[in-house]
């Protein structure tokens, strides 16, 4: 420190060049720089502090700074506190001491609390006058927060041991005890402090106090953790077996301080185990009684415990077969399997349970059957396993006696069996040929009473054109309508049968239905009310829209003829969900569905009529009043669509006719109702159509129709004949080819075609697809289609239609 003050420049500072200081502030200085002691001078009313290397260290960054300068400047935190005690010391001239005085103070770039023992001391000048302020001091920081800790620890300790569930103790290294907690009082009785010194042994039972003292003792020589068991005195008199355990207490530089220990009353321990040797003896008096062999195992699997009967029948000495030396017992064909099982049982908690051969004291081998069961603590934990051998040689040998007679009867069993599945192939046959005949003398006989009336009206017409009467009208409406009513047929025989071409599209069924309900008024009548419950956020679904048109117009005719007073129908839709188990029973996909439900306030159907409601032909209703097939027609139609139908109906309570459609995920516009063309807007000018038909009658029939429709007409009678046309320079804006024909079906002839004329547009017309067009029931993407028979204005519809759509 002297060499940086005669470094520093003094210029700036209060006090000057040291060569113009007093004589008592050289000596002073002098004195401190050659002190061991931290010392500091406050010089000069503004208290300049000088100081020595020694106390450099505890002002931290401030040094070199602070040397000269003003204490005010550098001691800016803790002034107020530290300028009265240097002011009282210059106004009174007297020596003021303090202990573990507290400061507070930034030394290190962060503020502190610290304590200083110090001693302020004036300094006199020459002329007697105090020039400044000696400050001895010595930083006690680190022990007053050691003590501090120290206090807080103990208590801390205290107050855990105080509250301890068990009693706690401390001595000193005389082996005087310093400290009980209050669980000791609570549980002795003895007075705050009585336990103290050697005070606690007069809790402990006369005949035992000699041994714990020597136990005690002989500790504490040797510095080592003791443990022992005594009779402690409880407060209401009854001496309680406790146990006593301590380890030593060392201070940091090893210097034995004394003892810890604590006190637990155990008496409920020794009792329980008593309990558990009376129960233990029990239950070997109760296990030699049993006639099987007993055994137990601990949780590892290491058997352990044999009754009686295990030595009587194994003939081994007892203990020889502890552990896993019972595997000598087991038959050498039997011993894997049996590890096996029983290792398996010991990694899975599952109960054990095998049959193998154990030998006889007798030298033979005898069946019999192991089993065992865990047994779990509160946690679930397996602590033990108990187990038996029981004897069932008896039972195996009957067990063999009984195959064989089972085989006898097996042979039997399967010779009838065969017979009975020869005899219900049979009756398979028969019903399906009986149903067969049904649905053939139903289709005979609608199909009759339709041709009666075509053959009768055309019959009446040739013999009035003959004699020159041209009043045929009614016959010609006669013969269209059964014609119509043919094909309806026809129709509902295919959807039934699900081969129905469809012509799927995305649906909203709220709309659909929205745009039905004029339809429903016209069909239904006045006497009907019809409701429409449309579910908010339906979900939407793909299907043929014209086809569930005619599906709902079914529904909703059947509903009318059930209700011949008038009544309430109900359409509804909502969102549904189909799942596993409804499923699995009516063999139907599970998943998410758009439910339509049809619900009239009719006579119901009993369920006879029910269980029958999908058969084709089938109907309650009067003799010509319905074909029988609008149900069968709607169960078809949903099942090709891979949607679900479902009827509930009760005798007087009405019927309600569930249609689940599947739901469809994507973002696609939903299906907008069409205007048909405007009559006399169908053919347009140089459109040409090529007809390709191998059934001259019908072929004859669509040519003139399009041409009567304005439509230049080319025609060929195969699709080599169509092709060669084409090749030859035909050009037709639009093909209208049968789907079924010889050497080449339609779609053959279209795939061909359109890679001669690039965007030729193919109408598509059959009685019957078989595949060619339609997949899975469904038309193919992009594909136009009219089915046979048709109509003059469905033909005009349907090519207007594909002419002005998408090639």
């Amino acid at each position: 420190m002297g060499a940086l003050m005669q470094r520093k420049d003094w210029s700036q500072s209060p006090l000057g060049a040291p060569e113009g200081w007093p004589g008592a502030l050289k000596t002073t200085v002098g004195l401190m720089l050659a002190a061991k002691a931290q010392i500091v001078l406050f010089w000069g009313p503004a208290f300049v502090a000088l100081y020595n290397d020694a106390y450099a260290p505890t002002i931290g960054l401030k040094h070199p700074d602070a040397l000269g300068r003003p204490a005010a400047e550098y001691w800016s935190e803790l002034w107020d506190d530290l300028h009265p005690l240097l002011q009282s010391v210059r106004d009174s001239g007297e020596t003021v001491f303090a202990n573990d005085r507290p400061f507070y103070i930034e030394r290190h770039g962060y503020p502190e609390t610290v304590y200083f023992d110090i001693s302020y001391s004036p300094v006199f000048d020459a002329d007697g006058s105090i020039g400044g302020v000696l400050c001895i001091v010595s930083e006690t920081t680190g022990r007053v927060l050691g003590e501090r800790r120290l206090r807080e620890s103990e208590a801390r300790f205290r107050n855990m041991a105080d509250h301890a569930p068990v009693m706690m103790w401390v001595t000193d290294q005389e082996g005087l005890c310093t400290y009980v907690n209050r669980s000791w009082y609570e549980f002795t009785g003895q007075g705050q402090d009585e336990g103290q010194g050697l005070g606690w042994l007069e809790m402990v039972h006369p005949e035992d106090r000699a041994e714990a003292e020597r136990i005690f003792a002989a500790a504490g020589e040797r510095e080592e953790p003791f443990r022992l068991e005594y009779r402690l005195r409880r407060a209401d008199g009854v001496y309680r077996w406790a146990i006593d355990a301590a380890a030593p207490r060392f201070a940091e530089d090893g210097t034995f301080l004394g003892y810890i220990g604590s006190v637990i009353d155990i008496a409920d321990r020794f009792e329980a185990e008593q309990r558990v040797r009376d129960s233990e003896a029990h239950l070997q008096a109760l296990s030699n009684s049993i006639d099987d062999m007993v055994w137990s195992a601990r949780a590892d699997g290491y058997l352990d415990y044999y009754n009686d009967r295990w030595y009587e029948f194994t003939g081994l000495p007892r203990g020889a077969s502890d552990g896993d030396a019972w595997e000598s017992v087991i038959h050498p064909e039997d011993q894997a399997r049996t590890w096996e099982c029983w290792r398996n049982s010991l990694a899975t908690g599952a109960p054990y349970r095998i049959e193998y051969r154990m030998r006889h004291c007798s030298g033979r081998y005898l069946w019999a059957m192991g089993r065992a069961q865990p047994v779990r603590d509160g946690d679930g934990r397996i602590v033990r396993w108990f187990g038996t051998c029981t004897d069932i040689q008896a039972i195996v040998d009957a067990r063999e006696v009984l195959a064989r007679s089972r085989e006898e009867l097996e042979r039997e069993v399967n010779e009838r069996t065969a017979k009975l599945l020869e005899a219900e192939s049979r009756l398979r046959q028969a019903q399906k040929m009986e149903a067969v005949g049904q649905l053939t003398g139903g289709i005979a006989h609608d199909f009759n009473n339709m041709l009666a009336v075509i053959i009768s009206g055309l019959t009446l017409m040739q013999r009035r054109l003959a004699r020159g009467d041209t009043n045929i009208a009614p016959y010609i409406d006669g013969a269209m309508d059964g014609a119509h009513r043919a094909a309806a047929l026809t129709e509902r025989l295919l959807a039934f049968a699900r081969q129905q071409p469809l012509a799927p599209q995305i649906v909203d069924a709220n709309s659909l239905i929205n745009g039905m309900s004029e339809l429903l008024l016209r069909a239904l009548g006045e006497p009907i009310r019809v409701e429409m419950v449309r579910a908010a956020g339906l979900w939407r679904t793909h299907v043929d829209p014209n086809q569930l048109e005619n599906a709902l117009i079914n529904l909703a005719v059947n509903a009318r003829d059930a209700m011949p007073g008038g009544g309430r129908l109900t359409i509804e839709t909502a969102n549904a969900f189909i799942d596993d188990a409804y499923g699995a029973e009516h063999e139907v996909q599970p998943g998410q569905y758009v439910l339509i439900a049809v619900t009239d306030t009719g006579d119901g159907m009993t369920p006879e009529v029910l269980a029958r409601a999908f058969d084709p032909f089938f109907t309650t209703k009067g003799v010509g009043r319905g074909t029988g097939l609008g149900l069968s027609q709607v169960f078809g139609f949903v099942r090709q669509s891979g949607g679900h139908v479902k009827i509930y109906s009760e005798p007087g309570h009405g019927t309600c006719v569930k249609v689940y459609l599947p739901r469809h995920y994507g973002d696609a516009l939903p299906y907008q109702r069409r205007s048909e063309p405007k009559p006399g807007q169908v053919a347009r000018p140089g459109e040409v159509v090529l007809v390709v038909e191998d059934e001259e009658r019908v072929r004859r029939f669509s040519v003139e129709a399009l041409r009567e429709l304005g439509y230049t007409v080319v025609e060929a009678a195969s699709g080599l004949e169509a092709l060669s046309l084409i090749e030859a320079g035909c050009r037709p804006s639009l093909m209208f080819t049968d789907v079924v024909m010889p050497e080449m079906t339609g779609r053959q002839l279209a795939d061909k075609a359109q890679t001669l004329l690039p965007g030729l547009k193919v109408l598509y017309t059959t009685g019957y697809t078989r595949n060619a067009v339609v997949h899975n029931g469904v038309l193919d993407p992009g594909t136009h289609f009219l089915q046979k028979p048709f109509g003059l204005d469905a033909l005009a519809a349907k090519v207007r239609e594909t002419l002005d759509g998408d090639a």
